[in-house]
């Protein structure tokens, strides 16, 4: 049976039926982040065959074909606008999508006053190789990431990607295998589904966008891999599906998932998010006193530390990041990493006295 939150949202749940009729049914604005797989619309005239004669087991379900352009384009408007309707105003769409749709779908969602935030390509280690011989192999997809609007707060949780990424920043072009092997859900020897998406990629959109406990919502369920990383993470998911089939195979997937144990789903913040910490806090609780001085690495520059948290050095004052850019003729610095105090192990930088001020009040030290 379905939980229900405090506002009536039915999650952890797979809802039968239409996607558009069970989204308007939903509370509005009750929805963290939405990722959409919807029908590619390819349009595939005949059968395709590998040299050996041998048929491609492609996508030629009833659920993708429309008449023409137009009703294709029609249904998009109906389930962004749906989309847009439950999602929170600091929550955000993902859609993927190939070249037969994804661009049609991303003129729709800015003209219904979503805000792309990026285009983020699915480059595919082992694509499918073009048959023919007459194209490029199409060796990559297309997600679009959006908010509801250019002003909005939404989650972005930058260095827990530049974390999974070895401590580089997270690019936009992310290099993951399809679908395969023992991952591959399979009935009577055969794809289960079609369209199947990998776990690796599902993980990282929820991880960079998310928060554990709260919504991921997918109108185009599947197969069931949003849900199934979902609840791997800590979030509650709902699942729309249409076809019965699906609806069973996703429920067995969902059975078999264990949930991480919540202290091992604690990502790393983001620095943009912890609290702020002005430098005068740091003088008046007593870790630097007014008079003593600060220096860059190399001692190259000295400020001397005023009762108000301001510098001053040869006359001119200011904040720790306006001396520090005034010494070095620059148009901006980072004081909290330029400056840095006498210890008994040397110069440190002033930046780990405000980490102490934020262990020592919890997270709360912003005035």
């Amino acid at each position: 049976m379905p939980r229900e939150t405090p506002d009536g949202l039915p999650v952890d749940a797979i809802l039968e039926g239409d996607c558009v009729e069970l989204m308007q049914g939903l509370p509005e604005r009750s929805v963290d982040l939405v990722f959409a797989d919807p029908p590619y619309n390819l349009q595939l005239a005949q059968d395709l065959h590998r040299p050996n004669n041998s048929r491609v087991d492609g996508v030629d379900d009833a659920w993708d074909r429309f008449a023409d352009f137009a009703a294709y384009d029609d249904f998009t408007v109906a389930w962004l606008s749906a989309a847009r309707r439950i999602l929170k105003d600091d929550g955000t769409l993902w859609v993927i999508g190939s070249y037969h749709n994804i661009f049609r779908v991303g003129s729709r969602l800015q003209d219904l006053g979503f805000w792309i935030l990026n285009d983020v390509v699915w480059r595919k280690t082992n694509p499918m190789p073009n048959f023919r011989g007459r194209r490029f192999t199409n060796a990559h997809e297309t997600m679009i990431w959006c908010s509801k609007g250019r002003e909005a707060r939404y989650t972005f949780n930058y260095d827990a990607m530049k974390a999974l990424n070895e401590d580089l920043q997270m690019r936009s072009d992310w290099l993951l295998p399809i679908c395969s092997g023992g991952e591959r859900l399979k009935v009577g020897g055969r794809k289960a589904h079609t369209t199947q998406k990998p776990e690796a990629l599902l993980h990282r959109v929820i991880l960079a966008a998310s928060q554990p406990g709260q919504v991921i919502l997918d109108p185009f369920f599947g197969s069931g891999t949003t849900g199934a990383v979902a609840k791997r993470l800590g979030r509650r998911y709902i699942g729309i599906e249409r076809q019965p089939d699906y609806v069973k195979l996703a429920t067995g997937r969902l059975g078999r998932v264990v949930p991480a144990d919540p202290e091992s789903l604690v990502v790393t913040p983001s620095k943009r998010n912890q609290p702020r910490v002005p430098f005068g806090q740091v003088v008046e609780r007593g870790l630097l006193s007014p008079g003593v001085l600060l220096f860059d690495q190399r001692r190259r520059h000295a400020a001397k530390v005023r009762a108000d948290g301001t510098l001053v050095v040869d006359g001119a004052s200011g904040s720790i990041h306006q001396i520090g850019a005034h010494v070095q003729g620059a148009p901006a610095c980072n004081g909290w990493t330029f400056w840095h105090f006498e210890s008994d192990d040397g110069l440190k930088p002033i930046d780990l006295l405000r980490q102490q001020i934020r262990a020592e009040t919890g997270g709360t030290a912003a005035l």
